[in-house]
């Protein structure tokens, strides 16, 4: 549920600020050949205090930069930048500011985006509806773990506000240079193409909105896509200037680009706040990274640096589906727009909580999270269109919030399979899960259980009924919402198939 999680602007404004630590060490495995000059990427001098950390995985007590190896990380800042030009085409239309900075400088200037920026309430927002999908747990905090992780993964950051990239005095100046070359990156597309405009494109909140259109939901993913290249790019970059004394690329290593991601998602024991993390927020705050990476190397392929860099911000990607299966960006794949139901009229007794669309990504790591990543990996390039609307009820603002998901697919077996694994997850998001068949099948008492969905199916929990209902290609969920509001969705959405298979 990429969009469920909306990303504020004061994350856009620091992309770059989650490139993973280990990939550092990555590059510098033993199966590499040694880094020499201005491109290495060593570990720390003293990998002994980096194991005295506190329970954040930040060491208790910083080594800090000295003053000399400050003055030389500025100087490598424009030769870094002449690098990433070469290997982008894009220009150096002036030089870019830089400035060190300490951890609490860092955190201080997280906190301070976070507490100003309207889109906090967004991200406070969809911190329920994740719950409610089971994609995070009922008490995680999710400001306070945002807080806690960008201090753990901070790695140099380009302020698109100051034009200023912005170097980290706790980190070792070695260990700087190859991040140094992702955020110039950034500035590179910034001086090009304005960044914060450019990224503003997609960054609409659809709850502002009176009504939803088909249209709202088919450019509700822009934003992710958009920063997707954006990050992909600098991944690119930052690959290549590692490889540069080697004379490869990410074009003849792509196993390099490989092991980066890995390392990414995984996480390490230096990485507390990231290792623990609920598997919804490891893939979205990798996805651009790591999807980026693996769409602008296919465009390097079939286009070279003019399709994957200028091109790409000219004629942008538009959905996490585009993102991941770069083919159909590539083909100009068009998808049917959904059918969306009149919300103001089926919801006149509920006020609206949230609205948005669930991509090809997020039904990825919905399925992952539920039925393993063989099984997402099977099902998600199947996925053709879906969105969710959250409500409450006007009579009882305090209960249950109410859930309407959506989804299409390509084929009515696809959508059965789909269907199977959301009931299963049902279980493992409720107390108390009751099937309402003929013989009232309790699903906690056999957990493993497939069943092919075909037409609706209810269960009662502890916050109301979840009707599952498949019919053809598309699949209805509703979840904690009233019979009579159910109904007419079903009927409104799947009319003609009620109607036939009465």
């Amino acid at each position: 549920m990429k969009k469920l999680y909306r990303k504020s602007s004061f994350l856009l404004a620091v992309a770059g600020l989650l490139l993973i630590s280990e990939l550092w060490a990555e590059a510098q495995s033993p199966a590499q050949p040694p880094q020499t000059g201005a491109v290495t990427a060593t570990p720390h001098a003293d990998p002994q205090e980096d194991k005295k950390t506190t329970t954040t995985g930040v060491p208790a007590q910083e080594n800090k930069i000295s003053p000399k190896e400050a003055e030389e990380l500025f100087r490598d800042v424009d030769q870094i930048m002449q690098f990433a030009s070469k290997e982008t085409g894009l220009p150096i239309k002036k030089e870019v500011k830089r400035r060190l900075v300490s951890r609490d400088e860092v955190v201080a200037y997280l906190q301070k985006n976070m507490a100003e920026d309207k889109d906090a309430k967004r991200l406070q927002r969809s911190e329920l509806v994740l719950k409610k999908f089971g994609l995070l747990p009922r008490d995680f905090d999710l400001q306070t773990f945002l807080v806690a992780l960008l201090r753990e993964q901070v790695a140099g950051y380009y302020d698109i506000k100051t034009k200023t990239v912005n170097l980290l005095d706790w980190i070792d100046s070695e260990q700087q240079r190859p991040v140094l070359a992702h955020e110039l990156t950034h500035a590179l597309q910034d001086q090009s193409f304005d960044l914060e405009k450019w990224m503003k494109v997609g960054d609409t909140d659809l709850n502002d909105k009176k009504e939803t259109t088909a249209a709202d939901i088919e450019n509700d993913e822009i934003s992710e896509a958009r920063q997707a290249v954006v990050e992909g790019q600098a991944m690119v970059v930052l690959v290549d200037y590692l490889l540069a004394p080697t004379e490869q690329s990410i074009i003849t290593s792509p196993q390099i680009a490989d092991a980066l991601k890995e390392t990414m998602l995984v996480g390490s024991d230096d990485s507390p706040e990231f290792k623990n993390a609920p598997i919804f927020l490891k893939e979205e705050l990798t996805f651009p990274y790591r999807y980026g990476l693996d769409f602008e190397t296919e465009l390097l392929r079939a286009g070279g640096k003019e399709k994957a860099f200028a091109s790409a911000f000219a004629n942008p990607p538009r959905t996490t589906r585009q993102i991941m299966e770069p083919k159909t960006y590539l083909s100009g794949e068009q998808l049917e727009p959904m059918r969306l139901p009149d919300f103001q009229r089926d919801f006149k007794n509920y006020e609206r909580f949230d609205v948005g669309a669930i991509g090809e990504f997020d039904v990825a790591v919905l399925v992952d999270q539920y039925a393993g990543k063989e099984a997402s990996d099977n099902l998600y390039p199947h996925w053709r269109g879906g969105y969710y609307y959250a409500a409450r009820p006007k009579a009882d603002p305090a209960a249950p919030l109410s859930l309407v998901y959506v989804s299409r697919w390509s084929s009515p077996e696809k959508a059965s399979a789909f269907a199977d694994i959301y009931a299963q997850s049902l279980t493992k998001r409720y107390k108390h899960v009751t099937e309402m068949t003929q013989e009232a099948v309790n699903l906690s008492d056999n957990p493993q259980k497939l069943v092919v969905v075909t037409g609706p199916r209810t269960w009662l929990t502890e916050e109301g009924p979840v009707v599952i209902d498949v019919e053809t290609d598309s699949v209805l969920i509703t979840e904690s919402l009233d019979e009579p509001t159910t109904e007419r969705l079903r009927q409104e959405l799947f009319g003609t198939f009620v109607a036939a298979g009465k």
